[in-house]
C-alpha cells in the first residue's frame, strides 16, 4: 500500500528515493502500488550526463507520495531530496459524464498548481479495465476516443504525457506489453526530469561556488548544497559520485585553512577558531550524525565536529564502495592533518583533549572497520591498520604522563584534576556504543581512572602494534615503538625491562646508520645501565658518548668524567682493570715509520710514529700508551738459511680509515685477509727458489661465526664484547702521555734485532683502572727484519765486453751483516788470457742501504805472478762498495791449447771456449776468476764474457804463375775500428817465399758491419 503521508518527507537516510506525486483516483492507485514499486527498478537505464561525463546505468526507484501542493518547490528552494521529480495523475474513467462532471475539473485544478510552480513533468495514466466497461456500457466511448479527448484537453503537443494501461492486475500477454510500456515510459520521463533537474542544480551550485571570495559567502551554506548533491548520487547508489563531492568539500576547507595560516583568512573561518569544548571523537555508527549536521547547517560547528561529520559520510560511502582500507589510510591523514590545523586556526583546547580525541578517533575506525571484515582480512591487511594502533598508543602514551599515571609515585592533584576534565569533555557515551564492552568511549575512561588500568590498556596497545610491524617486515616502526616502552618502563622504574628494547632499537639506528636516533638511544642505554649497575657496560657507553659530536660540550664532559672518575676511584694497583673497546675513545689515523721503510736489516734503529685522534673533549692523562708486537720467525732462518729484502715491502706509512663513532653502520663482511707470500730459498744459493705459498694470517677472526657476534673494535658498538691484550707478545711502552682533543703524535722504539717479520696487533692505552684496547689493527701493519750474507759481483759498464782492447767493469762489494774491517783484502787470481790492467791504486765509493754516497776511498792494488791483491777499505754492514777495474782479454792466436792453469782455490782454469752469439754472429770467450773473500772460505767464483770483434777469412788466389793471398777482416761489432799496419808474416820461416803488400793504404777506418779486403803477393824465389 501506499507509504504514509509525513509533514517532513525528507529523511536523511540511505533509503531515500526520488519523490513522484500521485494525484487521481488513490485506490486505483494504491491497488497498483505494490507491482508498480517492485518493477520500477528490475531494468536499468543508460544516465547520459553533461560536460562530457561517461554514462552509467542506474536502477531508478521512486518515493511514491500522494499529491499535495505543499510538495511542490517553492522559489529559492534547493533541496533535491525534497524535489518532487514527477507528478502522476491516475484514472480508470471511462464515462463520459463522470468525465466531465468530475474528472476533467480535477485534471485541470491538478495542471493548473503544477503549471503555477513551474513543473513540467507530469504524466496522466488511464487505466482500461474490462470490469468497467462491463458496468457502464451506455456511456462508455471507445478506448482511442476517450485517450484522444484527455489529449485534446491536456496534452496539446504532448501526446505522450497520456499513457494508457490496460488491465494491469491481470495476467495476460497484452496486459504484460501494457505493463512493459508504461515502466518503460515511466522510467525515462523520471529520468529526463532527474537529468534536467540535477544539471539545474549543478549550475546553481557552481555560481555559488564561484562567489566564494564575495564577502558574506559562508562555507557552511555551500557545505548544505553540495552535500545535497551527494545525498541524490547516493539515493541513485552512485556512491563514487557521492564520495567525489565530500573530496571537493574536504579539500576546498583545507584550502581555505592552509590559506589562513599564511595569512589569507577567510571571515567565515572565525565560527571553527572558537574553543573545542568536546572531544568525543569520532562517530561512524550512524550513517549520517544529524546531530552535527544540524551544528554546520546552523554555523555553530567547531573544527572537530566538521572534521568529524565530513570523515563520517566519507566512511560510509568507501564502506558502500568496499573499500574499507582507504578508510584506515584517510583516517590516519584526517587526525595528523586536525593537529596541524587546530595549530593554524589557533584554536584553544584543555592540554590533553586533543590526545582523547585522536584516541577515541584511532579506536573507533579499528572498531567500524572489524565490523565490516572477517578476521582473515584483517590479519592479511595489518599494515593498513597498524598505523592507527600506533598512533592509538602513542597518545594514550601522552595521556598517561599528562595525568601522572606513569610515575612511581602516581597522580598527584594537579593531574587528579585534569583527567577529571578531559573526561568531563567526552560527554555521555552515545547510545550505539553503551552495551559494547570495548568501545573506545569505556576504554579511555577505565585507563585514566587508576595506574593499574592505565599500564595494562597501554601494555596491550604497545604489544599489539610491535607484533602487527614485526608481522609485516616494518622493524624500523617496531624498534620506535619498543622505544617508547623502554622510556615507559624507565618512568616506572623497571630498567631491567627496558633494557631488551634499547638495545633492539639501538642496534638497528646503528646498523642503518641513524646518527641522532642513535645517540638518543644511547643517553637512554646509558641511563638505564647504570641503574642497572652493569659498570663495564656503562662506561662503554659513556666513552661512545662522550666522543659524539651530536651532544653538546657539557653532555660529552660530563660522560667523560663519569669514565675518569671510575678510573681514578681505586688505589689498588693489583685490581682488575676494565677493558674497553678504544675506538670510542680515540682513533688511529696514521702510522709512520722512521725511517720511513718496512723492511731493515737486523740492529737498524727503527722507530714508530702513531697520530691518535682523541675523542674526548678534555684532555686525558694516560698512565701508557702500550702497543703489542708478534714475531713471526721466518722458517729458513732456522734451517741457517738467509734471505735478503726481495718481498714486496710493506708501505713505510699506513693511513686509517676514520669513522663517526654514531653514524658509520658496521662492516657486515667480517674482517679482511690479512695474507703473507712464504718463500723456501736454497741455502747455497739465495737466488734459488725452491717453493712459495700463501698463508693467513688472521684465520681466528676470518673463521669466527659474524652473526653471533659484533667486531669487537667496530665504533657502532651496542654491547661490549670483552677485548684481551695477547699474552707473551713483545710489549712497545709510551709512558706519562696526555692525549689533547684532536691529533696526537706518540713515537715507539720497535725491537730489530730478531729476524722475521713483526705485526703491530693491539693497542692500549691504560687510564687508572680502565683500559682502552684496540684488538685489531687494520690495515695490517708490519715491518721486516732481514739478515744478508756480503755478495760480490763484478758487472760490464758496456753492454758488450770486446777481446783484445782494454775494457772497465765494476765490482760492486755488498757487505750484508759482515763489517769489512782494515787490512781485509780481496785476492783475485790472474789469468794468462785475461790479465788485469790497473795501476797500484784506483778509487771507490761507498754507499748505504738507501744508495745514498756516504763516503769515498782509494784501494791499493798489489799485483803478483799468480794472485792481484786489492785492499779494501773500512766498511759498515749492510752497506755497498763499488770500484772498477781494468781488463784484456787476449784473442787467442794459435789452436794449440797449453797445459790448463789452476785457480787459487786449487781448481782447474779450463781455457776459454769459443762460441758465437745469436744476434751479432761475433765470438764470445768466457773467462773466470775466483776471488777469495776475507768473510768466507770458499772463493767465489766470477765469469765475464767477452766477445771477438773480427772475423777474418783468406783466399789463395793464381794469376800465371803469380800467387796472392786476399785476407777478408770484418767488423761484427758495433765499434767502430781504424786498420793500421797490417802485415802477413810467416809462422814457418822458409827462405824460398818472399811477401809482399799491395794495399797502398797505411790505415783504414773499419766500420761497424763492415768488410775491408787486403791483397799479398806471394814472391817465390828461384821462379820467374
Amino acid at each position: 500500500m501506499m507509504e504514509p503521508q509525513e509533514e517532513k518527507p525528507i529523511i536523511y537516510t540511505m533509503e531515500n528515493k526520488p519523490i513522484v506525486t500521485c494525484a487521481g483516483d488513490q485506490a486505483l492507485f494504491t491497488s497498483l502500488y505494490t507491482p508498480l514499486a517492485q518493477q520500477l527498478p528490475r531494468e536499468p537505464m543508460e544516465w547520459r550526463r553533461s560536460y562530457g561525463r561517461a554514462p552509467k546505468m542506474i536502477h531508478l526507484e521512486a518515493n511514491f507520495v500522494q499529491f499535495k501542493e505543499e510538495l511542490l518547490p517553492k522559489e529559492g528552494n534547493k533541496a533535491l531530496l525534497t524535489f518532487p521529480f514527477l507528478h502522476i495523475y491516475w484514472t480508470d474513467c471511462c464515462d463520459t459524464e463522470v468525465y466531465k462532471a468530475s474528472v476533467r475539473d480535477n485534471m485541470m485544478r491538478w495542471q493548473g498548481n503544477l503549471r503555477l510552480h513551474g513543473s513540467a513533468d507530469w504524466v496522466i495514466v488511464v487505466v482500461e479495465t474490462s470490469d468497467a466497461k462491463k458496468k457502464n456500457k451506455t456511456n462508455i466511448l471507445p478506448r482511442s476516443s476517450f485517450v484522444d479527448k484527455i489529449r485534446n484537453d491536456f496534452c496539446n503537443k504532448q501526446n505522450d504525457r497520456c499513457v494508457v494501461l490496460s488491465d494491469p492486475l491481470k495476467n495476460s500477454s497484452r496486459s504484460q506489453e501494457s505493463w512493459s510500456a508504461f515502466l518503460l515510459k515511466l522510467r525515462t520521463l523520471l529520468l529526463m526530469s532527474f537529468t534536467q533537474n540535477l544539471g539545474r542544480f549543478e549550475e546553481d551550485m557552481r555560481t555559488l561556488r564561484e562567489k566564494r571570495n564575495q564577502p558574506g559567502w559562508s562555507f557552511c551554506d555551500y557545505f548544505m548544497v553540495q552535500e545535497e548533491l551527494a545525498f541524490v548520487f547516493e539515493m541513485l547508489q552512485q556512491f563514487e559520485d557521492a564520495l567525489l563531492q565530500y573530496d571537493e568539500l574536504d579539500a576546498l576547507f583545507t584550502q581555505y585553512v592552509l590559506n589562513f595560516g599564511a595569512g589569507d583568512g577567510a571571515n567565515w573561518l572565525g565560527s571553527f577558531c572558537s574553543p573545542v569544548k568536546s572531544w568525543t571523537g569520532l562517530l561512524l555508527r550512524r550513517p549520517i550524525d544529524m546531530e552535527k549536521r544540524d551544528g554546520i547547517q546552523r554555523g555553530q560547528a567547531s573544527l572537530l565536529e566538521l572534521r568529524s561529520y565530513l570523515f563520517c559520510r566519507q566512511c560510509t560511502l568507501l564502506i558502500f564502495l568496499q573499500r574499507p582500507w582507504e578508510v584506515t589510510q584517510r583516517a590516519l591523514e584526517l587526525l595528523h592533518n586536525c593537529v596541524q590545523e587546530l595549530c593554524l586556526l589557533e584554536v584553544s583546547m584543555l592540554e590533553g583533549a586533543l590526545d582523547c580525541w585522536v584516541f577515541l578517533s584511532c579506536l573507533e575506525v579499528l572498531h567500524r572497520i572489524e565490523g565490516c571484515c572477517d578476521q582473515a582480512q584483517l590479519e592479511a591487511n595489518v599494515s593498513h591498520t597498524v598505523g592507527l594502533w600506533a598512533y592509538a598508543t602513542d597518545k594514550l602514551k601522552s595521556l598517561g604522563y599528562m595525568c601522572g599515571l606513569v610515575s612511581e609515585k602516581g597522580p598527584l592533584s594537579l593531574e587528579l584534576n585534569r583527567t577529571v576534565d578531559l573526561l568531563a569533555g567526552l560527554g555521555d557515551e552515545k547510545a550505539e556504543t553503551v552495551h559494547s564492552l570495548q568501545s573506545p568511549y569505556k576504554k579511555l575512561k577505565e585507563a585514566l581512572s587508576s595506574v593499574e588500568a592505565f599500564e595494562r590498556h597501554y601494555l596491550e596497545l604497545s604489544h599489539a602494534a610491535v607484533e602487527m610491524y614485526t608481522a609485516i617486515g616494518r622493524m624500523r616502526s617496531a624498534r620506535l615503538v619498543g622505544k617508547s616502552l623502554a622510556e615507559f618502563y624507565m618512568r616506572k622504574g623497571d630498567p631491567e625491562q627496558a633494557e631488551s628494547f634499547l638495545q633492539n632499537a639501538l642496534r638497528s639506528y646503528v646498523s642503518e646508520g641513524w646518527s641522532l636516533p642513535v645517540t638518543h638511544t644511547r643517553k637512554q642505554m646509558a641511563e638505564c645501565q647504570k641503574l642497572l649497575g652493569k659498570t663495564e657496560n656503562y662506561l662503554q657507553t659513556s666513552a661512545l658518548l662522550a666522543g659524539d659530536a651530536n651532544l653538546t660540550n657539557e653532555e660529552r664532559i660530563h660522560f667523560c668524567q663519569e669514565i675518569l672518575t671510575f678510573a681514578n676511584q681505586s688505589t689498588d694497583s693489583k685490581a682488575q682493570k676494565v677493558a674497553l673497546s678504544m675506538t670510542s675513545f680515540a682513533q688511529l689515523k696514521q702510522l709512520q715509520f722512521r725511517p720511513a721503510t718496512t723492511t731493515v736489516h737486523s740492529g737498524t734503529a727503527l722507530q714508530v710514529e702513531l697520530c691518535l685522534r682523541s675523542l674526548m673533549p678534555v684532555a686525558v692523562p694516560l698512565e701508557q700508551l702500550a702497543a703489542s708486537v708478534h714475531l713471526n720467525l721466518e722458517q729458513g732462518e732456522t734451517n741457517g738459511k738467509t734471505r735478503g729484502p726481495q718481498r714486496r715491502p710493506y708501505p713505510g706509512t699506513v693511513l686509517f680509515p676514520l669513522g663517526n663513532s654514531s653514524a658509520m653502520p658496521p662492516s657486515t663482511a667480517g674482517p679482511s685477509l690479512e695474507l703473507e707470500e712464504i718463500q723456501d730459498r736454497s741455502s747455497s744459493d739465495p737466488r734459488t727458489l725452491n717453493s712459495t705459498g700463501m698463508v693467513c694470517k688472521n684465520t681466528h677472526l676470518v673463521m669466527r661465526r659474524h652473526d653471533s657476534s659484533l667486531s669487537p673494535d667496530t665504533p657502532n658498538l651496542v654491547s661490549p664484547v670483552p677485548v684481551v691484550m695477547d699474552d707473551g707478545a713483545k710489549m712497545l711502552m709510551s709512558g706519562d702521555v696526555t692525549l689533547l682533543p684532536g691529533n696526537n703524535s706518540i713515537v715507539f722504539s720497535v725491537p730489530s734485532q730478531e729476524l722475521g717479520t713483526y705485526t703491530l696487533r693491539q693497542l692500549c692505552a691504560t687510564v687508572g683502572q680502565v683500559q682502552f684496547v684496540l684488538p685489531h689493527i687494520s690495515p695490517l701493519v708490519q715491518y721486516e727484519v732481514y739478515s744478508q750474507e756480503p755478495q760480490l759481483t763484478v758487472e760490464p759498464l758496456t753492454d758488450q765486453l770486446l777481446a783484445g782492447l782494454p775494457q772497465r767493469a765494476k765490482v760492486r762489494l755488498q757487505t750484508g751483516h759482515y763489517t769489512v774491517k782494515k787490512g781485509d783484502a780481496l785476492q783475485l787470481t790472474n789469468i794468462d788470457s785475461m790479465p788485469i790492467l790497473t795501476s797500484s791504486s784506483c778509487p771507490a765509493t761507498i754507499l748505504d742501504s738507501t744508495a745514498e754516497r756516504v763516503d769515498e776511498s782509494v784501494l791499493f792494488i798489489q799485483s803478483s805472478d799468480k794472485v792481484t791483491s786489492i785492499s779494501l777499505p773500512p766498511t759498515p754492514p749492510y752497506h755497498t762498495l763499488e770500484f772498477q777495474l781494468e781488463v784484456l782479454c787476449v784473442i787467442p792466436s794459435d789452436p794449440v791449447r797449453p797445459e790448463n792453469q789452476r785457480l787459487t782455490n786449487g781448481e782447474i782454469h779450463h781455457q776459454p771456449r769459443s762460441y758465437s752469439h745469436p744476434d751479432n754472429h761475433m765470438t764470445a770467450i768466457n773467462q773466470r776468476m775466483s776471488v777469495d773473500c776475507p768473510w768466507s772460505i770458499y772463493s767465489t767464483p766470477i765469469s765475464l764474457t767477452f766477445y771477438i770483434p773480427f772475423k777474418a777469412k783468406h783466399s789463395l788466389l793464381s794469376a800465371g804463375n803469380r800467387k796472392y793471398i786476399q785476407v777478408c777482416l770484418q767488423n761484427v761489432s758495433d765499434v767502430n775500428f781504424h786498420l793500421m799496419d797490417q802485415r802477413l808474416t810467416e809462422k814457418h820461416h822458409e827462405s824460398s817465399l818472399e811477401l809482399q803488400s799491395l794495399n797502398t793504404k797505411a790505415q783504414q777506418l773499419v766500420c761497424s758491419k763492415q768488410c775491408v779486403v787486403l791483397s799479398i803477393y806471394i814472391y817465390i824465389v828461384g821462379v820467374q
